[in-house]
């Protein structure tokens, strides 16, 4: 019998003391970020533009900045991605994990046939004859609700709702453990951002794929996700399972961030907003990130980094908030 190993890790995903510093920033651009994804299951990563939300998903490739410096461990199906050579990191690409990015007509040469794209990589990679990645590009085009027809299109004469399709069948076609999606639906008028949640969602569950979906949109993460993870300044600040974190939050940004949606209930409201803006890189943090826009702050927020706790009776649902116990009664409960 193979002895247990004690690092190994029972996610797909297992993000651990991740910090990535960056020339030129007086601060880490993920600082200490946990955060695991299981098989079969989605999650969604949530935070304002430049949060870090885009980084943390593209350590599972090891698609890092030039000149990073990183500590930590990030594990797919239990390996480290950042201890890996390239030849193995080339598999990991091509086969294990896989990733669709926000827009996609810039990943997609327009002078090539979608055909291709879908091919080409697997063909290289996998030992698959042409005949047999043309019948697998075209069942997976099948999956997403294209006809074959779509292989012999360039991408300017389709939609971006169908290139987008394109890219998830193109991201399934070395079979992954792990999708990642950054972004997806941004580009997307709202009836296709539906379908293409939709579609992530059935296809999660057809192949037992798991799903780290990137996004702003709070009311896109509490569709899709299982659990949920809310990032600010490099960190994450509140995580647990969507219902539970969505129906009473246990930090201020999260509650000011779904105080600020709006609400078909009161169109002539004036709309929430976050006092301030996030911290600069170029300027060192000594306690809580989100202190100085915190309506809760005092000064142990100011000198001391809180440390995420669980919220009474939820050990699943934590919140770095040295005051996670004030929001308990506030209108954001109600």
């Amino acid at each position: 019998m193979n002895p247990v190993d004690p690092t190994a890790s029972p996610y797909t995903l297992d993000i651990r003391g991740l910090r990535i510093s960056l020339p030129g920033t007086a601060r880490p651009v993920l600082d200490g970020v946990d955060l695991h994804v299981g098989t079969g299951e989605t999650v969604a990563l949530v935070g304002e533009s430049g949060s870090g939300k885009t980084l943390t998903s593209r350590s599972a490739l090891n698609l890092l900045p030039p000149g990073a410096t990183v500590e930590g461990t990030v594990r797919v199906g239990g390996r480290d991605v950042l201890t890996m050579n390239p030849g193995q990191l080339r598999a990991l690409r091509t086969g294990t994990v896989a990733m669709i990015f926000q827009d996609p007509r810039a990943a997609l040469n327009p002078l090539r046939r979608i055909g291709d794209f879908l091919v080409e990589s697997v063909t290289l990679t996998r030992s698959m004859s042409r005949p047999d990645a043309v019948a697998r590009a075209a069942e997976l085009l099948a999956a997403v609700g294209l006809d074959a027809s779509a292989l012999r299109k360039y991408p300017g004469q389709v939609s971006g709702g169908m290139l987008q399709r394109v890219m998830i069948a193109a991201a399934l076609m070395g079979d992954p453990a792990l999708l990642l999606a950054d972004e997806p639906t941004t580009a997307l008028d709202v009836t296709t951002q539906a379908e293409v949640v939709a579609l992530l969602a059935e296809l999660r569950e057809r192949f037992g794929t798991g799903l780290l979906f990137v996004t702003h949109d709070l009311d896109l993460a509490a569709a899709i996700g299982d659990r949920v993870y809310v990032m600010y300044a490099g960190r994450i600040a509140e995580s647990g399972p969507a219902h539970a974190l969505f129906a009473r939050p246990r930090h201020p940004y999260t509650a000011a961030l779904l105080a600020s949606t709006p609400r078909l209930a009161s169109p002539a409201a004036r709309l929430a907003a976050i006092d301030g803006r996030p911290p600069d890189l170029r300027q060192e943090l000594r306690g809580c990130p989100f202190a100085a826009r915190c309506p809760l702050a005092t000064e142990v927020c100011d000198r001391q980094v809180p440390e995420p706790v669980p919220a009474p009776g939820l050990p699943d649902h934590r919140a770095a908030c040295h005051h996670t116990g004030r929001l308990e009664g506030s209108p954001v409960d109600a």
